[in-house]
Formats: C-alpha cells, sequence, structure tokens
C-alpha cells in the first residue's frame, strides 16, 4: 500500500471509530478497521488480568466464522500477550503452526486455518481497568515490515485515543447520574421533611444515600436509629436491635461527649453490648438548628473516602434531619410550656373557672377530675441548665411508667419534672415507694448523679393540688438542705425538720435563740459543753446520777455545771412546762444547726 492509500485508510478508520456508541462498539470498529485496512484476515482485542493469569477476548473479527465455541481466554503462560505488554512493543508470530514458544496458537492455528500472528499491547485500558492487546491473524504466511508495523500502530494508536474517550465520557455520565441521584435525594429530603414526616424513615433515607454505615440520634425523641452495621460483628438485624437495646444510651453518651469535647472528626466509641466488647472509630456530625443542638449522625468509615458529592448529599442529609429533628423540639418545647402554665395556675390557685380548667387540660391530654397523686423529680444542680435534658428525662419516665403499667403525665418545671400518676391506695403506699426510688435510680444513671424525687399527697380536686405542691416543694428544699438525694419522704426527716421548714425558721429561730442560744453561743467561744450537758440531763429525766453516768462523769462535776447553767443563763427546768420548752429549743437547735451546715 502506497502512501496515499495509507493516508486515505486512515481517514477511513478514523471515521469509523468515531462513528458513536459506547467502549464495546469502539473497540468492536477498531478491530474490524484494523484487519480490513490492514489486510488481516482475523483479529481480536484482549483485556489481560496479569493478577490471574488470564487474557480475555473482548471483540472479535472473523468473516468466515464457523458457528462454533471458540475459548474466550487464554492463560498467559501460553499467549503472546504479556510479552507484547511487558516489552511494550509487538510480538511477530511468522508461522503459528511452526511455533514451539506459544504452543495454545500452534494448536488453534491447525483448527482454524491460520499462519502468521502479530499481537501488539494498545496502552490503554478497558472498561474493567485491564491493559488491553490486539492481534490480528492472517490464513498465510505474510511477512511484516516496519511500515506495516507503523501503519497498524498508527490504526491503534487512533483507537487508544478513543477508547480513552469513551472513559471519559463514562466518567461523565457516571458524575451526572450521580449528580442527578443526590439532587433527587435531596429533593426527596426535602420533601419527607415539608410533609411533616418521621425522623425514622428519614433516617433510612439518609442510610441509603451515603456510601458509609450510619446511626441517626435524635436526642428530641430519645432515639437511635441505626442503619449498615458497621463491622462484621453484627448482620443487619442484630444490629439494629442492640443500636435499639443495650447500645442506645451509650451511642447517645458517645454522641453527647464528642460534640462536647469537639473530637467530631476522628471519635474513637466502645460498646459493650453484653455479648461482646469492641472499639470503633466514627465521624459524628452534629444537628442543630440556631446552634441549637437536636442530634448527631454517626459515620462510619468504610475503604471508600468522601468524594465531593458525598459530602453534598451529607449536608442536604444533616439539614433535612436536622430540620425534622427541630420540628418535634419545638412541638415539644410548645405543649411543655401550655402544659407547664396550666399546672402552675392550678397549684399556685390563680384559676377561676373549674371548668374552663377542665376544657383545657383536656386538649393537652391532662385529667384533674380523677384522683391522682404528683411524684416531682429535682435536677441536680450541675443538670439543672443542660439544654433539652426535659426531653430525654420524658422518654425515660414514660419507660418506667411503661413498665409499671401506669398511665401518667409528664409536666415539664423550671429545673425538673412532675409526674401525674394514679393515686396509690394502699395504706403504706408501696407501689409508690418502689416508683420513686426506681425513677432515682434510673436519672441517677442518667444525669451521673442522682435527683431529689419526692411523691405527695392524693388530689381529687383541684383545690387539693396547691397544699400537695407546697408539701412536695418543701420536702425537696429540707433534703436539699439536708443534703439528701434519691427518693425521699417526710419519714426520712421526722417532725422537726417539716416544722423548720414550714414555718420558715423565722419565729422558730427566735425562740431557739431566746431559749438556748445564749448557752450556745458561750459553747462555741470557750469551749464549755453547757449545751451538751443540759441536752443529756434532760433526756435522763433530770436524774443526776443517771446523766453523769452516761456522760461518764461524778455527780458533783455534774451538779457544778448545772448550777454554772442556772447562774450564767437563767434556765429552770424544775417544772414539765419548762423542761418540754427548753428540750423543744435543744432539739430544734440541733435541726437548724444542721441544716445551715449543710447549706454551706
Amino acid at each position: 500500500m502506497d502512501q496515499k492509500s495509507q493516508i486515505l485508510a486512515l481517514r477511513d478508520i478514523a471515521s469509523q471509530i468515531n462513528s458513536g456508541g459506547d467502549l464495546q462498539t469502539v473497540l468492536q470498529h477498531l478491530i474490524v478497521a484494523a484487519c480490513r485496512h490492514a489486510h488481516w484476515s482475523l483479529g481480536s482485542i484482549m483485556g489481560i488480568d496479569a493478577a490471574h493469569g488470564y487474557a480475555y477476548v473482548i471483540v472479535r473479527y472473523d468473516p468466515t466464522l464457523i458457528e462454533r465455541q471458540l475459548p474466550d481466554r487464554w492463560e498467559l503462560a501460553t499467549s503472546p500477550s504479556l510479552i507484547a505488554l511487558q516489552r511494550n512493543e509487538p510480538v511477530y508470530i511468522r508461522d503459528a503452526r511452526e511455533s514451539v514458544e506459544f504452543p495454545g496458537y500452534r494448536k488453534e492455528a491447525f483448527e482454524r486455518d491460520y499462519r502468521t500472528v502479530v499481537v501488539m499491547p494498545m496502552n490503554c485500558k478497558d472498561a474493567e481497568g485491564r491493559p488491553m492487546v490486539l492481534s490480528v491473524i492472517s490464513r498465510q504466511i505474510t511477512e511484516v515490515s516496519e511500515d506495516d508495523l507503523a501503519f497498524l500502530g498508527a490504526i491503534i494508536h487512533m483507537g487508544a485515543i478513543a477508547v480513552e474517550r469513551e472513559h471519559r465520557l463514562e466518567v461523565q455520565k457516571l458524575a451526572a447520574q450521580r449528580l442527578e441521584r443526590a439532587l433527587q435525594a435531596h429533593t426527596s429530603l426535602l420533601e419527607h421533611v415539608l410533609s411533616d414526616g418521621a425522623v425514622a424513615p428519614l433516617s433510612a433515607m439518609v442510610g441509603m444515600m451515603l456510601p458509609n454505615p450510619t446511626v441517626v440520634v435524635d436526642f428530641t425523641s430519645n432515639q437511635v436509629i441505626a442503619g449498615r452495621p458497621p463491622n462484621a460483628l453484627y448482620d443487619e438485624a442484630s444490629w439494629h436491635e442492640a443500636a435499639a437495646t443495650t447500645l442506645a444510651r451509650p451511642l447517645m453518651k458517645a454522641a453527647r461527649d464528642a460534640i462536647e469535647r469537639g473530637t467530631t472528626d476522628a471519635a474513637s466509641l466502645f460498646f459493650d453490648d453484653g455479648a461482646q466488647r469492641f472499639k470503633i472509630s466514627a465521624r459524628i456530625q452534629p444537628l442543630t438548628v440556631d446552634n441549637h443542638l437536636v442530634g448527631a449522625l454517626i459515620i462510619f468509615p468504610t475503604s471508600r473516602e468522601f468524594s465531593d458529592l458525598d459530602l453534598l448529599m451529607l449536608d442536604s442529609a444533616k439539614f433535612a434531619l436536622s430540620v425534622q429533628m427541630m420540628r418535634s423540639f419545638i412541638r415539644f418545647r410548645f405543649e411543655t410550656r401550655t402544659q407547664t402554665e396550666l399546672f402552675f395556675e392550678i397549684v399556685e390557685a390563680r384559676w377561676r373557672n373549674a371548668g374552663d380548667v377542665a376544657q383545657r387540660a383536656q386538649r393537652l391530654g391532662l385529667n384533674f377530675s380523677v384522683p391522682q397523686q404528683m411524684i416531682v423529680v429535682d435536677f441536680p444542680d450541675k443538670t439543672k441548665a443542660f439544654g433539652g435534658a426535659s426531653v430525654d428525662v420524658e422518654h425515660t419516665l414514660a419507660r418506667i411508667m411503661q413498665q409499671a403499667s401506669l398511665q401518667a403525665n409528664f409536666i415539664a418545671i423550671d429545673g425538673g419534672v412532675v409526674c401525674l400518676v394514679p393515686h396509690d391506695a394502699s395504706k403504706r403506699q408501696e407501689r409508690t415507694v418502689k416508683l420513686t426510688r426506681r425513677i432515682a435510680e434510673e436519672l441517677g444513671r442518667y444525669f451521673d448523679e442522682p435527683p431529689v424525687v419526692v411523691a405527695g399527697n392524693r388530689c381529687a380536686a383541684l383545690s387539693d393540688y396547691p397544699a400537695s405542691w407546697e408539701r412536695c416543694s418543701r420536702m425537696i428544699r429540707i433534703g436539699r438542705s439536708f443534703g439528701l438525694t434519691g427518693a425521699v419522704s417526710a419519714q426520712d426527716f421526722g417532725p422537726l425538720p417539716m416544722l423548720v421548714a414550714a414555718s420558715e425558721a423565722g419565729d422558730v429561730r427566735n425562740f431557739v435563740q431566746e431559749s438556748v442560744g445564749a448557752i450556745a453561743e458561750h459553747d462555741r467561744e470557750n469551749g464549755t459543753p453547757y449545751l451538751e450537758t443540759l441536752s443529756t440531763y434532760l433526756q435522763q429525766g433530770c436524774r443526776s446520777q443517771a446523766c453523769a453516768d452516761t456522760m461518764g462523769l461524778h455527780v458533783t462535776t455534774l451538779r457544778y455545771r448545772l448550777a454554772r447553767i442556772q447562774e450564767l443563763f437563767g434556765v429552770d427546768v424544775e417544772t414539765p412546762e419548762k423542761r418540754f420548752a427548753v428540750e423543744l429549743a435543744i432539739r430544734l437547735h440541733g435541726v437548724i444547726d444542721n441544716r445551715v451546715s449543710a447549706q454551706k
């Protein structure tokens, strides 16, 4: 073929190769053009899988092909393809029937009636990323010159350009498809949020969008929603069950701790579900609206890195989850605030029309027409200012009530929560005692410090609630002043602390000061035991010998002390009325003194 004919042939070849279609079509056009214009009888393009030791036929050209099954892969050990790739130069087999180096070709040369073979590297890869070679075959022995190889190389080079173009087009096509899916997913997320859907199906959509296993933590509903399992320790069903039960609290705590510490990009999570312990790293993305934390998205690692498109989808997912959770949180806050306002109207006796109260209560799911009693939970001081804690607390309390088979309403108050439960009619209030202890234990684990939990009296009418509320508030004040936590009842104090709290200690303090204040002050300043001596003397029924024995004193010493008390302070315990007054003053002094010490 002269030079002009070759140039015209190359022009036709370029037109054929670029006539359109996918990668498979381009390769088919390439092998047809190479055989026809370079005058070869047969040809094929093969992908080389060196890792597994095979060359796979991708396309063939054989115009005289008889209908029969031909091998579509060759062992590289018997193929010149690997040599062509390794040397990056053509392999020329003048007569395949006489070749001892490539026995596979020798056998097929007789079966398919061919002689000369040329195998050339293509310097491009197939759809699976395997390097390719082009082989052409002649039925007669053909002498191949350098010009023939150069012409064939030019054809292959044009084909390689077309192949690379198809690869780029495929990449762009896939990117466009992924972008379209991302936009569709973003639209679906927004439609779900705008339709006021639930967080659980929204979380499932997010799990399908992102390439990594995820867990959605919803602080507004105290809910953990798991996607795909993060490791081989769980299948999907067991992972969902563990995340919703044994691992729910650790996942929520880990999310809160990581966000508070600011270690959201590389957090290490430690889990123990009772059957196995494991550690796993994760990215924890906070879900916020107007700087208010409403949840978290936990993303577990995979071998694949996040692409820019994945990050775009992540932003969409975070936005949709945040908006959905904030909607739930605002709804909760509104309902809670409305319930709280009505509750305080009742306990502060600011209501005027009982019918109006009953109607408002009914709209809010409350019922004050049946006997109830309130259980008041006072949060620990360090957690009273924690935003959104009442949301989590409500769901914890709801679970406790459900386990106790009780219908209850929960009303958020400043620094605590009120549970309205059916009145316990038993004499010893066994159910209420167990319930308050359980609440204190569960919330103690949640807060890392027990709250104060108290139960009120029976409330059968609206007028009963103020007194019960005052009683609960008084017990909480006394408990705090004495450093008590957990479930607290009036029996834990006795009558004197209740008396002090009931009188707000004003008149009581004056009485104590006038009765024994001077003695207590003298003892503090001089180290004398006069108040202790007087207290023991009264406890022993004003019997000198019994008092002296109890204090380990000689009776003469005791009488001297009593005389000094009478001389210095004018205390008279000769009559029963005076003895009672002095003994009461001493006991009240002990209560007030202990209360002041606890407050310090």
